[in-house]
């Protein structure tokens, strides 16, 4: 099931005629090195690319895909007209178990309860020729890392969080189903040329630090969107300080400032974690090619601030442990002020919960750091403090396995853990919580976790959860002194005899010194082509629902269209296509877009939530739910956008919040501005992405009572790359009369492929239309 050799002779013939005709050999940064190592066609490029400009299109080695978000794209897949996927694929069962009574119970049920879609992914991998891991195997990017990354290459993940594996020198870049379908059906991917964002790490982490610290200060500086059409590459004598899992992690939550991806130059920690899981010669031919191909050139190295688009230095051995939350990742707050943070925010500072694991700190370093610290409580007959729960998710079996046999998993459940399945669970809101008084009343709570993301409501369903994310060591301290306000690096605690103590410095190993241990073999991946296998797909399912193409552009400009929302502050895709209940139709586009918008803010009704009025008189419901109105629109057949604020989409990669409003009748959303995923998402299910070329002025004409605007473009007709601008007319309707005219500029940045996918109806339509032309 492990990845082979990869093909280093191609990459550097690819990128040796790069560098000789458009780069003009000018010195390259890690992350061009590895982009231009997998141009799809050099030879029809005429000039180096423009960051933020010019488009890629690139040739992927590997597609990997989560099962929730699996559902769409195999669905679309099946109306390709392909008979195997083109390039190495594996689904990973790893969000649709719901974390309850812990481990092998909670699998057990989700095979109850999601059966259908089990035996849906398995068959498809089947017919396919895809790797399938099934539910309990563990979770997508631990499993990437510790079975598909290579360094060098390139991969498209289904998950937001898929650059996880820029850890280990891997580009790994998440992506929606419908582009990781192009990587599947052979056709060139396409990408915005990106800025590189240069973090140069110096020092060595303190005995307190964790490589999490690195990315929660980065978020601190850079916001949600600083990251934004960049990838960001780790470089300096602080980075051989790391470990290969350690700088994954780093990767991992890159996602959260909205970076394309993060990766980390070819270092011997991620040599040893190549061969301690099996893949040394993949180790070997690595080292190789870590001058050459998998670092920056000497010149960037050399004079880094004239490579690189930005340059952000930050000194490894005075970051302190970081606090980040809550409602979003980028607030940060460094241990030593989180004491007085707590109190001047009004933060409530008991902690309910305590969880460690997900995809971003489930190593066995992590883990065995962590299990020091309870180690030290428990002989001093100390467990988590009274009213908090402890929860720890292994992030593969792999890992479980190891902790199990090494003591790590006695360590924990020794001060009162309960292990949960190797699965994503609580991170994304698979967390059955219900019973919990704070939920079930919705009560101000603090949970302190290890985790990549905290938006309001994720985790829980209680939007009154405040998730502080931080590193293992400070989840452990949290769960041992129950308040945020402890430090446990100068608090003391007191022991089961009444004295007070101090806990130990943690320590850990970055390898198991008796290497991993293998686990359970029915956690092994399903390898097993079939391709006569049959899907199953129910005609009276409620989960899974065979796709029908959406109707082309019509070839006209969009006349009569209505705003559905104009959206009011932080609209990720969480608010748009909800998790949690609502992950068990993934599959049914139909009843998924039952939830569109949900979470969305009405800058019209004071921020009222989900919460929109009818423009058409007689059409029902007048006031009603976001998505209740626009399923009337696409009943009525009236057109609607959606007007946004900034950084509208971010987070995960979800395709649904795309597909979602498409289904219910969205030809267009203008934003003040787009998370990179999201824009193309849209673009992919062919909904029109414009950015106001005014956004401080011209998003608040939408503000007041959009559901009396009428709007209309000009310059849709007639799109073009090389002319980004389109105009948007709006009037103003009271009573059947005009009262009011605007003439709006927006800017979009369609390329001629994707202007391609417009025309078409969505990026699926076109594919398959090209399938029928070739057979």
């Amino acid at each position: 099931a492990r990845a082979s050799v990869p093909n280093y002779e191609l990459f550097n013939q690819r990128l040796t005629k790069a560098r000789s005709t458009i780069l003009e050999n000018k010195p390259l940064t890690l992350a061009q090195k590895i982009l231009y190592a997998h141009l799809h066609d050099v030879s029809s490029m005429t000039s180096a690319p423009v960051p933020g400009e010019s488009y890629l299109k690139l040739s992927p080695d590997r597609v990997a895909m989560q099962d929730a978000s699996a559902q769409m794209a195999i669905l679309q897949f099946m109306l390709s007209g392909m008979k195997q996927t083109a390039v190495p694929t594996s689904i990973h069962c790893d969000h649709l178990v719901e974390a309850y009574e812990g481990a092998d119970l909670d699998v057990a049920r989700s095979w109850q309860t999601s059966r259908e879609i089990y035996e849906f992914l398995q068959a498809a991998s089947q017919r396919y020729g895809i790797a399938f891991w099934r539910p309990g195997s563990g979770i997508i990017h631990q499993l990437v890392l510790e079975n598909y990354a290579a360094p060098g290459t390139l991969m498209l993940g289904t998950d937001s969080h898929t650059p996880n594996a820029g850890g280990l020198g891997m580009l790994a870049i998440g992506v929606g189903g419908a582009d990781a379908v192009d990587a599947m059906a052979d056709i060139p991917w396409e990408l915005k040329a990106p800025r590189v964002l240069g973090v140069q790490l110096r020092g060595k982490l303190h005995e307190w630090g964790n490589p999490k610290d690195v990315i929660l200060a980065l978020a601190g500086k850079l916001t949600v969107r600083g990251g934004t059409g960049s990838i960001i590459e780790y470089f300096g004598d602080g980075v051989n300080s790391l470990s290969c899992t350690g700088m994954a992690t780093i990767c991992n939550m890159g996602a959260e400032v909205g970076a394309t991806t993060s990766v980390f130059p070819y270092t011997p920690s991620m040599a040893r974690y190549l061969a301690a899981t099996q893949r040394a010669a993949i180790a070997t031919a690595a080292d190789a090619q870590q001058a050459s191909y998998l670092s920056a050139d000497a010149q960037v190295a050399a004079d880094p601030a004239k490579y690189y688009d930005e340059v952000i230095d930050i000194d490894l051995s005075t970051l302190e442990p970081g606090y980040n939350g809550p409602f979003t990742p980028d607030l940060y707050t460094p241990r030593s002020k989180m004491s007085d943070t707590v109190k001047t925010e009004g933060w409530s500072d008991k902690v309910s919960a305590a969880l460690i694991g997900s995809c971003t700190n489930s190593s066995y370093q992590d883990l065995s750091r962590a299990a020091s610290l309870a180690r030290q409580a428990s002989a001093r007959g100390l467990r988590v403090a009274e009213g908090t729960e402890f929860l720890v998710s292994p992030g593969s079996e792999q890992i479980r396995a190891t902790m199990e046999r090494d003591g790590i998993q006695e360590a924990f459940e020794a001060i009162g853990a309960k292990v949960l399945a190797n699965a994503c669970g609580p991170c994304i809101g698979q967390w059955n919580r219900d019973e919990n008084p704070v939920v079930k009343n919705k009560e101000t709570n603090s949970i302190v976790s290890s985790f990549n993301r905290n938006f309001r409501a994720r985790n829980d369903g209680n939007p009154n959860t405040m998730n502080f994310l931080t590193s293992p060591e400070m989840v452990l301290g949290a769960a041992l002194g129950g308040r945020l306000s402890f430090n446990p690096m100068t608090d003391s605690l007191v022991d089961a005899k009444g004295q007070s103590f101090k806990l130990e410095p943690p320590s850990g190993d970055e390898l198991p010194t008796r290497g991993y241990a293998t686990g359970r073999t029915e956690y092994e991946p399903l390898l097993d082509h079939q391709p006569s296998k049959p899907i199953p797909i129910s005609p009276s399912s409620t989960r899974l629902q065979t796709l029908e193409a959406f109707v082309p552009w019509n070839g006209q400009e969009f006349s009569n269209t209505r705003v559905l929302v104009t959206v009011q502050g932080k609209c990720t895709t969480d608010h748009i296509s909800a998790a949690g209940k609502w992950l068990k139709y993934k599959g049914h586009l139909e009843n998924l877009a039952r939830n569109t918008l949900i979470g969305a803010a009405n800058a019209a009704l004071d921020g009222q939530v989900n919460t929109v009025r009818n423009a058409i008189s007689g059409l029902e419901p007048s006031v009603g739910s976001i998505p209740d109105v626009a399923m009337s629109y696409k009943q009525a057949g009236v057109p609607w956008l959606v007007i946004a604020d900034y950084n509208y989409g971010e987070g995960s990669a979800r395709e649904h919040a795309a597909m979602q409003p498409r289904f219910l009748g969205c030809n267009m959303v203008i934003a003040r501005s787009f998370a990179r995923i999201h824009e193309t998402n849209l673009k992919k299910q062919g909904v029109l992405p414009l950015v106001f070329a005014r956004p401080d002025e011209d998003y608040f004409i939408f503000a007041k009572d959009p559901h009396e605007l009428v709007v209309s473009t000009h310059g849709v007709v007639g799109l073009n790359e090389n002319t980004p601008t389109v105009q948007v007319s709006v009037e103003r309707v009271q009573n059947g009369k005009v009262v009011e005219t605007h003439n709006i500029e927006c800017v979009h940045t369609m390329s001629a492929d994707q202007i391609g996918w417009f025309k078409a109806g969505s990026a699926l339509n076109l594919i398959a239309s090209q399938q029928k032309a070739v057979h």
